[in-house]
């Protein structure tokens, strides 16, 4: 017969063992549900979303843009439905609209922490939308370059900006917008537009 410590001490291995073993499966039942909470959220993350938190860092990207348009960017701002990005060493602001964007290349880096919950609150610049932003321009009287989805890019400046089109004074570079220098008019819709090049750095919103 065993004496009662031997019987103390084996009872206590396997209460030890039990609860090493109710432990483990609490952590990874945790980690189980953890896991399936940040897949929910990943899920629900949109490419705003990521390019806002990208917006931080002011990182280089590859962009892809609907036309066949690749840059070598650096994301600077991050409208409600547009980016607006330097390309090439060129200093001019580029809004491209979201919509037009067809894939973006970052490091791995980049694209881990923009999946990162809590990105930085842009404020009302982030609220401004494709139309806003148009309009501003149309109201500045600043000269753009317009590239389209298809065909050629058009140099003017934007007369106005409706809900969803705009109307380009069609001009020569480096001209001022006036009535002997227009050449002729096109009214573009939003979704034809690959891209809006402001000619005019002090026309940057």
């Amino acid at each position: 017969m065993f004496s009662s410590t031997v019987d103390s001490v084996e009872w206590e291995h396997l209460f030890d063992d039990l609860e090493g073993q109710l432990a483990a499966e609490w952590e990874a039942e945790r980690a189980a549900l953890d896991a399936e909470s940040e897949r929910l959220r990943i899920s629900k993350l949109t490419l705003h979303d990521r390019l806002r938190a990208m917006s931080a860092t002011e990182g280089r990207m590859m962009l892809e843009l609907a036309g066949g348009e690749r840059w070598d960017a650096v994301l600077r701002v991050v409208g409600a439905d547009w980016v607006g990005v330097s390309a090439g060493g060129d200093s001019r602001m580029r809004i491209a609209p979201l919509d037009a964007i067809e894939s973006l290349a970052v490091d791995h880096g980049t694209l881990l922490a923009s999946l990162s919950p809590g990105a930085p609150d842009s404020g009302l610049r982030g609220r401004m939308t494709l139309g806003f932003v148009l309009r501003d321009l149309a109201r500045r009287r600043v000269a753009v370059t317009v590239g389209r989805r298809s065909g050629d890019p058009q140099h003017g400046t934007i007369d106005r900006a409706g809900a969803d089109h705009l109307d380009l004074a069609l001009h020569d570079p480096h001209e001022p917008r006036r009535v002997r220098s227009v050449r002729g008019f096109r009214s573009i819709p939003f979704v034809s537009l690959s891209w809006v090049r402001v000619e005019d750095a002090s026309g940057v919103v």
